[in-house]
């Protein structure tokens, strides 16, 4: 029986320091394979809800689960290990080096990641450009002279790389008008069935959420709030 995608469980979280925000989230989970839209405004905890989901902060009580693995039980240096080899993360804002190559942009999340690298075969960062309709000469170009839209493009075959179960991807269509999202999604959608892959994507874009198996609001499964200064 294949696991669960994403399960968190009766998870709490405060940011430290006084007027700090907080959030509960008693139950969410996602099935492997899935889409899922979670829509939020901006400070709805949306972020913070990615950061448990991506290991990058831990839990103060509840499980978050990813693809079997409770992240609480893994220290900080396993935690990250894990992010590398079954998370793929396509950034809002890129987070591309702009001197290297496109395809070692591509490839980095293979150098932490031994088992992910393994499902990598040799061709895959040339494949994926061509799939995302990037120019098959793309890969020696170095990332800072891309369009924007090719870099998103670039950050997409990065997440994907390797195949990881769980694709997280955080507000990517949020600087594009709506005949491009349609384009980015459709290769997005198209990259993850190949791959197999469940993909969580956050927004406060509603139009979007034909496009998926389900949408989630955040105000449904979360409960924040702030503290006093």
């Amino acid at each position: 029986m294949t696991d669960p995608a994403l399960v968190l469980t009766d998870v709490t979280y405060s940011w430290p320091g006084r007027g700090g925000f907080s959030l509960s989230c008693p139950d969410f989970r996602m099935a492997a394979g899935e889409s899922v839209l979670l829509l939020g405004a901006s400070g709805s905890g949306k972020s913070t809800l990615l950061s448990l989901v991506c290991g990058i902060v831990t839990a103060i009580s509840g499980s978050v689960s990813v693809d079997g693995t409770d992240l609480s039980t893994l220290r900080a240096g396993a935690r990250d290990r894990f992010r590398a080899e079954r998370i793929g993360v396509i950034f809002q804002q890129f987070n591309l080096l702009p001197y290297a190559r496109v395809v070692d942009n591509i490839l980095l999340p293979l150098r932490f990641a031994p088992m992910r690298r393994s499902r990598a075969a040799p061709g895959d960062a040339a494949r994926l450009c061509i799939a995302l309709g990037l120019p098959g000469d793309i890969l020696t170009t170095q990332a800072g002279r891309l369009s924007v839209g090719q870099q998103q493009r670039v950050a997409v075959a990065r997440a994907l790389i390797g195949a990881p179960p769980l694709i997280v991807a955080d507000e990517p269509t949020s600087a594009l008008d709506a005949a491009t999202q349609d384009t980015f999604l459709s290769l997005l959608f198209d990259q993850t069935a190949r791959t197999g892959s469940s993909l969580l994507m956050v927004s406060h874009d509603e139009r979007l959420g034909a496009r998926f198996d389900r949408v989630v609001r955040i105000e449904d499964i979360v409960t924040s709030w702030k503290a006093a200064a």
